[in-house]
């Protein structure tokens, strides 16, 4: 073998050895090299100081005692602001600072001995200059700096001498804290398979700059060229803020180069605020959708729930599982979750359990955990649910139990009448009988201007909730929003499942329009609204700009790796019993504000529009229910809710109405409260 060859290896190995050595230093191994740099820094500060021209028999004596005293002080310093327990592997610009901050420290102090040292006789140092202190200052925040970054500028240096051939070549979009996170995850971490090559980013401030050692190269619409010319595999889209406008026309640019793209997701689902490699994962139909992030104020619904007691119903649902996770991160004292489906109930205590287990080992984050209790019942029994109370005595109730399918309601009017409004009116009845301080109801935009059961029930429940903040003065509160994505029986999940097996996709009308939010994002706006919302309000969202469902079905179809009416069709079936083609928001008479959130409005005199014979229609209805009758529920839900006009009957013929006589005094009795005159 050729000698060059084998000296070439000897000293790569030699290299390699002192690279892995140097990483593995500790902080005793530190402690070690400073005390042997701060022997040597005053002698270096003198001969600096003095052009090299020292006396040294003239200063021995004196450079002695300074080096003693300036070695005292730094260790002092040092040790006791846990300058030996920091990780020097991952320093960053935190640690500079730190490392600055305890330097300056070291050379006041030094400076003050200094002086104070000149009145002390046999130990004066009096013929080393002043300006000592300061340079042997610098010189060891030089040295100790050098010192602990070269760990971390070796730990680059190894990585880099890797392999990138066995690496997915990464193109990120957004070159933000997130997108920077990621880079320096990817960087760190060789072994996951990622070789970040270039960012992308629209900010023309930072084209051709150089971020952690890779280049801004241009901005969106220069992504096809960087695919090509920097031979990428995948591009990361690392901008979790961003309109979903953006994130769909990035997507389509990498589509029509044939190149994958994934996404961080969106900042609600980033809570906690950390951008892992974990996190990426293919674009979703939630990116394409999503909005301006809301701006929550986490620390006053934290002051709000801590330490309380919160029962949640409908804790298994979509909304309520979420509204779980949330809260639970509030640190109340105790969380009850009430559900009648004992599988989704058990799934959410799971969670809440692992969730509450990573808060204790995370003593710093969070001073108390909440205790977890389950109680599986239907609000509509109202002894069970009595039994609730009496053992759990809450402070605040969330009440997101309901049933929300317009189609199958309008089927089923009774099952839409005894859950959403007869369970409604159990939780009120015992919230007051058992001095509840908040409730807050969880409501929907169909409640406006109804045109089917669920809609109409769900305003009746509204007007339970306004009456009861009436009658007690307490902050009892119902929050109003569209359809949730992702939630159970939502399109999307829908739409997911008829993609699967290959079509069609089914849109009832092509011009249908609804208001989507995502289910953190609306959770978040709950919990604000637990906070702003006073006595007998109706809370509104604000969700943004209406979607067509059949543009929802041609963006899944697309992001599926189908082609609209090619791979897939879309078939529309034609509007299903009751349900709208567009949704509305408000009703006539009502009058509405902003509240100190921006996308909440508050309906500052719902309290005004509820019927003086509310209680005797609901208890009408309660009754048609319990009997089965649908049509005389369509006839009394007409009555209570302004605008609603049912556009057939309920033929049910197993169905005990009501009697005709009773109907007639009851619609009697209802012209006469409204009319007395």
């Amino acid at each position: 073998m050729n000698l060059s060859i084998i000296i070439s290896q000897l000293i790569q190995k030699c290299i390699n050895t002192l690279l892995c050595q140097l990483l593995k230093l500790r902080n005793r191994h530190f402690l070690i090299v400073d005390i042997i740099i701060f022997l040597i820094t005053p002698s270096l500060a003198l001969f600096l100081r003095l052009d090299g021209h020292v006396v040294w028999e003239l200063y021995k004596p004196d450079l002695a005692n300074a080096t003693i005293l300036f070695l005292i002080v730094k260790l002092g310093v040092f040790w006791n602001f846990g300058f030996y327990r920091r990780y020097w592997r991952y320093a960053s610009i935190e640690e500079l600072t730190y490392i600055a901050t305890l330097v300056t420290a070291t050379v006041v102090i030094q400076t003050l001995l200094f002086n104070f040292l000149e009145y002390i006789p046999h130990v004066a140092i009096e013929k080393l200059p002043r300006s000592l202190s300061f340079i042997d200052g610098l010189l060891s925040c030089i040295f100790i700096g050098a010192l602990r970054f070269s760990v971390r500028a070796v730990e680059r240096v190894y990585q880099g001498r890797g392999s990138c051939n066995s690496r997915e070549r990464v193109l990120v979009v957004g070159a933000g804290s997130a997108g920077v996170s990621l880079v320096q995850e990817m960087q760190r971490n060789p072994q996951l398979g990622f070789y970040p090559v270039a960012f992308i980013d629209d900010d023309p401030r930072k084209l051709h700059a150089r971020i952690r050692g890779i280049s801004v190269v241009g901005d969106r619409h220069t992504i096809p060229d960087a695919i090509h010319s920097l031979e990428i595999h995948k591009v990361i889209i690392a901008m979790p803020t961003v309109a979903g406008e953006v994130i769909r026309e990035i997507v389509d640019i990498c589509k029509a180069t044939g190149t994958h793209a994934c996404t961080l997701p969106g900042i609600h689902e980033i809570l906690n605020g950390r951008v892992r490699l974990d996190s990426i994962r293919d674009v979703r139909i939630e990116d394409l959708l999503r909005r301006e992030p809301i701006q929550t104020d986490i620390e006053r619904v934290s002051q709000f729930l801590q330490r309380k007691k919160v029962l949640i119903t409908g804790g298994g649902g979509s909304i309520g599982s979420e509204l779980c996770r949330q809260i639970c991160k509030c640190r109340p004292a105790e969380m009850m979750l009430i559900g009648h489906g004992e599988n989704s109930v058990f799934v959410i205590q799971q969670e809440l359990e692992q969730l509450i287990q990573l808060l204790k080992e995370d003593g710093k984050a969070q001073k108390y955990t909440p205790r977890i209790y389950t109680f599986i019942g239907d609000i509509r029994d109202r002894d069970r649910l009595k039994h609730a109370f009496e053992r759990f005595q809450p402070d605040v109730i969330f009440h997101a139990a309901a049933h929300k399918h317009v189609p199958l309601m309008e089927l089923n009017p009774p099952e839409a009448i005894t859950n959403n409004v007869l369970g409604t009116k159990n939780l009120l009845d015992l919230a007051l009988q058992y001095n509840v301080k908040h409730f807050v109801m969880i409501s929907t935009d169909k409640a406006v201007n109804p045109t089917n059961v669920m809609g109409a029930s769900k305003r009746v429940a509204e007007m339970l909730v306004l009456q009861a903040a009436q009658k007690s003065g307490l902050p009892y509160v119902a929050v109003r929003f569209g359809n949730v994505l992702g939630s159970r029986g939502s399109v999307v999940p829908t739409f997911k499942k008829q993609i699967a097996v290959g079509g069609p996709v089914t849109v009832t009308h092509p011009e249908i329009c609804r208001y989507f939010m995502t289910i953190p994002e609306a959770v978040q706006l709950v919990l604000q609204a637990a906070v702003l919302g006073r006595t007998g309000e109706v809370l509104m969202l604000n969700m943004g700009k209406p979607v067509k469902i059949v543009d929802l079905a041609k963006e899944l179809i697309r992001l599926s790796g189908y082609e609209v009416n090619k791979d897939i069709d879309i078939v529309f079936t034609g509007l299903r019993p009751g349900e709208k083609l567009f949704e509305e928001l408000f009703i006539k008479g009502e009058e509405y504000e902003p509240t100190e959130h921006e996308k909440l409005l508050i309906v500052k005199n719902a309290s005004q529009i509820i019927p003086q014979s509310l209680d005797m229609i609901v208890e009408s209805l309660c009754q048609a229910a319990i009997k089965n009758d649908g049509n005389s529920i369509l006839f009394l839900l007409e009555q209570v809710v302004p605008g609603y006009k049912p556009k057939y009957s309920v033929n049910n013929r197993s169905s005990t109405s009501i009697n005709s006589d009773d109907l007639a005094k009851l619609h009697e009795n209802i012209l006469t409260t409204v009319n007395p005159s």
